[in-house]
């Protein structure tokens, strides 16, 4: 076992290393292709054959979501049709730890015909991707992390963070907000906070439990019951807001005044001016707010004060808002 932990611990650090000497290879190259990207009107275009091209697919994916527009393109495909897919405003990054890579190669007259912008991410300085490439970027490393030198390890993973290096260069320069990634992640748990609003969540109609004023503590019980909300509105004629009851209220009162609380009156027993927030608040903000106060739900009410729903906290436990 200890001889399986050295051989990790030998390729981390390994790879960590080829990461750090990346530190030192920045130079104005790096600067010229996040400007020449950032100048784009069209896509950035990743490509890259084998283990560099699955490297390729990740930092399109980064940029894309960062607010950069990128795909990945297959040099072999595009060979064969893909190509339609490139335009005169886009920029290609070019990924190939040789700089010889077949596919690769082959692919810059057509590439040079479009007159595109073309960064390397290669380990050859010499190479002819490197040559026929408008700037290109160094990720030499010292070695693979494979004891054998041949399998790509310490290569790919220096070419993932120089990819995550551009991409996070370039959504600073833009101005990327944390809402901008939340709109390209909306099924993500960002997403969900930054844009499900309290009116999304909340239950309405039918499904609210409410209770008049004069009504007993009886049928306050029903209705805290029968909606299974932990709580009733205390609604005037106009249905206006005037107070809650909650199963916490109900259990206190009849420790306090056992069987005739339930012929008192909802008023008697209902907390006034209840928490309440604004339909169009979001759930994020509804749920630090029951958090604060240790509660599990609250009144929404419309700008009149009149009952638009109720918000519960597992209605945002549910929706994933954490």
């Amino acid at each position: 076992m200890d001889n399986v932990l050295d051989i990790a611990r030998k390729v981390l650090r390994t790879e960590a290393e080829a990461v750090l000497s990346l530190v030192q290879k920045l130079d104005q190259g790096f600067a010229d292709a996040v400007d020449l990207m950032l100048r784009s009107k069209g896509r950035v275009i990743v490509t890259g054959m084998g283990k560099s091209g699955l490297v390729g697919k990740k930092i399109a994916a980064t940029l894309a979501s960062t607010g950069t527009p990128a795909f990945f393109l297959h040099p072999a495909e595009a060979q064969h049709g893909d190509l339609g897919m490139v335009t005169s405003q886009d920029v290609i990054i070019a990924i190939s730890n040789s700089g010889e890579t077949e596919e690769l190669v082959c692919l810059i007259p057509f590439l040079k015909r479009f007159n595109v912008g073309i960064v390397s991410l290669t380990g050859n300085a010499g190479s002819t991707l490197s040559k026929n490439a408008d700037i290109t970027i160094d990720i030499s490393v010292m070695e693979e992390a494979c004891p054998l030198g041949i399998v790509p390890t310490a290569s790919t993973t220096a070419a993932l963070a120089m990819g995550d290096a551009l991409a996070v260069a370039l959504l600073m320069k833009r101005g990327f907000r944390e809402e901008d990634f939340a709109l390209f992640h909306p099924s993500g748990s960002l997403g969900k906070r930054l844009f499900i609003r309290v009116c999304d969540l909340m239950h309405g109609g039918d499904a609210l439990p409410i209770t008049r004023p004069g009504a007993s503590m009886t049928e306050a019980v029903i209705a805290i019951s029968s909606k299974r909300l932990g709580l009733t509105v205390i609604v005037d004629d106009k249905e206006k807001v005037l107070g809650i009851v909650t199963d916490g209220d109900v259990r206190r009162g009849i420790e306090t005044w056992g069987k005739a609380f339930f012929d008192m009156q909802a008023s008697e027993i209902m907390t006034r001016n209840p928490r309440t927030i604004a339909g169009e608040e979001l759930a994020a903000k509804a749920l630090a707010v029951m958090e604060k106060l240790s509660i599990t739900a609250l009144v929404v009410p419309d700008s009149e004060g009149r009952l638009s729903g109720v918000l519960h906290l597992h209605d945002i436990l549910k929706k994933g808002i954490v």
